[in-house]
């Protein structure tokens, strides 16, 4: 028996360089779903919004068959795909994510940002699926093998390498530019920032910086003092960069 896929778009570069063109012939002895068909080409389900076979819409669950053709899509940003089948869950109302190992610098910039994010370099991979399954968040990782995980249902492989451009790429891809809340996040532990009076915290200053400012603000959980110094320019630039990339 033998089918086959046509993957479209972005879904390409999970294909081996052989098969970039976009085009694969699976052929198989006793059929299995459509979602390990497409898992067994490269392609994280989870990358995967649309699925047509002969031309209609099926979900995950539909068994291949002998000579079916298989058209693969990935996440739509420009088309309502209301009236058709579409294999991924609903968004989640809150967005909160979680990130693996290699991803704490985007981690950082996303508490900058003021989504509640954590990472941690010592968590497993069943660690990381259970969070994310267990607090709804979403999993954002470099680890294609990850995101096939079966219960996974919100995650994400980041492409960029660079974390300035991976933050670019997750506001845009998760449409996030409208609910930036900036600056509200510690960027080392993700706890809230809360305003503190100068005189309660003088002696954990440094000398020019009690001298040169009066407004500071406390992380809730590590007591880690934030004020606008130095950096707060270069963090603000990250702002507005992320803010323009979803325009």
């Amino acid at each position: 028996m033998q089918t086959v896929l046509r993957f479209y778009a972005e879904l390409k570069d999970f294909l081996s360089a052989e098969r970039r063109s976009g085009t694969v012939t699976r052929t198989f002895d006793v059929p299995g779903n459509v979602k390990d068909v497409i898992e067994g080409c490269g392609v994280p389900h989870t990358e995967v919004d649309l699925i047509l076979v002969n031309g209609e819409s099926v979900d995950f669950s539909y068994r291949v068959a002998d000579g079916d053709r298989i058209s693969v899509y990935p996440v739509f940003e420009a088309f309502d795909l209301s009236s058709v089948v579409r294999v991924r869950p609903q968004p989640l109302r809150d967005v909160r994510f979680v990130l693996d190992v290699h991803l704490g610098r985007l981690a950082g910039y996303l508490r900058l940002l003021g989504f509640d994010t954590v990472c941690s370099n010592v968590w497993s991979d069943h660690e990381l699926v259970g969070i994310s399954t267990g607090q709804g968040r979403i999993l954002l990782t470099r680890d294609v093998g990850l995101l096939k995980h079966g219960s996974i249902t919100h995650g994400y492989f980041v492409r960029a390498t660079n974390p300035r451009r991976q933050l670019t790429e997750v506001v845009r891809r998760f449409h996030l530019a409208g609910s930036l809340n900036p600056f509200t996040r510690c960027m080392e532990c993700n706890g809230w920032l809360e305003p503190a009076e100068k005189a309660a915290i003088a002696d954990r200053l440094p000398p020019a910086t009690r001298r040169n400012f009066d407004e500071y603000r406390t992380c809730s959980t590590c007591e880690r003092i934030y004020w606008r110094g130095s950096h707060y320019r270069r963090l603000n630039e990250i702002v507005e960069d992320a803010r323009r990339a979803g325009e």
